[in-house]
């Protein structure tokens, strides 16, 4: 595997593989026909994995007393505890090699949220539970961007946990070397307007985080940092905040653009503002200004940027 190489966990189901308790699977088009293409899954089925046959009968999340099992719909066979040991030991020595992982939805093993809860009876539910295996990786790697495969049919979600694989991994490139303050300024200047687009009070504290830092303790400052950085990019970019970023760019142009390029300009933003376009249009006319004018500083910023254009996420934005 090559140093740059992208590695995602994803539930074996939603790569394809026929593991789900009636022998299918729910294969997700975006993330085998499209994301594919730029990063390696690792492919985890806990419920087999702790040893349940294909097929099988189904599970769910049961209450009983002050405990949830995972067990049949007859109460019989609990693998909670198996499910939640088998998710510590990924979430420990696997997960540390990923930079995102897509859980699959509604399972009460994978789901990230909103998991059915029965009583013992099984005349009632609610939907506060989370996937014993899910939990586990999140919990143990509170960094890694997450996300379930329903939630990807959101071009915006998509398009931010896209951003958020990116964004981490480049953090796990970063921390190969030891870190100082200087990278690590260096490391936030190149996030500093795609953090703005995305969370304009996250931008403004990470910034001074960094600006007061006095102290030796480098490693307890970067963990500070890239919690703040991950957390505020968690936010899917507004359209106003993507018009505030647009046109704080559009500033660093106003000595080189004539009146015409500068009117262009602003009625592409406006355009965007008012949802006539999506985002590609006025960032591609800034990138085209930033070739005939190069900035080595706007060159550098992941916000033109964040993965590779193939992937066309900011055609729908």
């Amino acid at each position: 595997m090559q140093a740059d190489t992208i590695k995602i966990g994803i539930s074996a189901c939603l790569a394809g593989e026929k593991v789900r308790f009636d022998t299918g699977h729910k294969r997700s088009n975006f993330c085998m026909d499209e994301f594919a293409k730029h990063v390696e899954y690792t492919r985890f089925c806990p419920e087999v994995a702790v040893g349940l046959p294909i097929p099988r009968p189904t599970i769910r999340q049961v209450r009983v007393g002050d405990t949830i099992k995972v067990c049949r719909p007859d109460g019989s066979g609990d693998v909670g505890p198996q499910l939640t040991a088998y998710g510590i030991k990924v979430a420990t020595e696997q997960a540390k090699e990923l930079s995102g992982f897509v859980f699959c939805a509604k399972s009460p093993s994978c789901g990230m949220e909103r998991i059915k809860i029965y009583n013992e009876a099984g005349t009632g539910n609610t939907s506060e539970g989370v996937g014993f295996f899910a939990e586990q990786i999140m919990k143990h790697n509170p960094l890694l961007p997450c996300e379930e495969n329903g939630r990807l049919n959101d071009m915006h979600l998509r398009e931010n946990f896209v951003m958020r694989v990116y964004t981490f991994k480049n953090w796990q490139k970063l921390i190969q070397q030891p870190l100082n303050v200087h990278r690590l300024t260096q490391f936030h200047s190149q996030y500093k307007y795609l953090l703005m687009a995305h969370n304009y009070q996250a931008y403004r504290d990470l910034g001074h985080l960094l600006g007061t830092f006095l102290g030796d303790d480098v490693t307890e400052l970067a963990d500070k940092y890239i919690l703040g950085l991950m957390n505020g990019l968690k936010k899917p970019a507004s359209r106003k905040n993507n018009c505030n970023t647009l046109m704080h760019l559009q500033g660093y142009f106003k000595k080189d653009l004539s009146s015409v390029e500068k009117q262009e300009m602003r009625e592409a933003i406006d355009e965007y503002s008012e949802g006539l376009v999506p985002l590609y249009v006025p960032l591609t006319l800034l990138k085209h200004h930033l070739k005939v004018h190069p900035n080595e500083y706007l060159e550098k910023q992941v916000f033109f940027n964040p993965y590779p254009h193939e992937l066309k996420l900011r055609y729908g934005i």
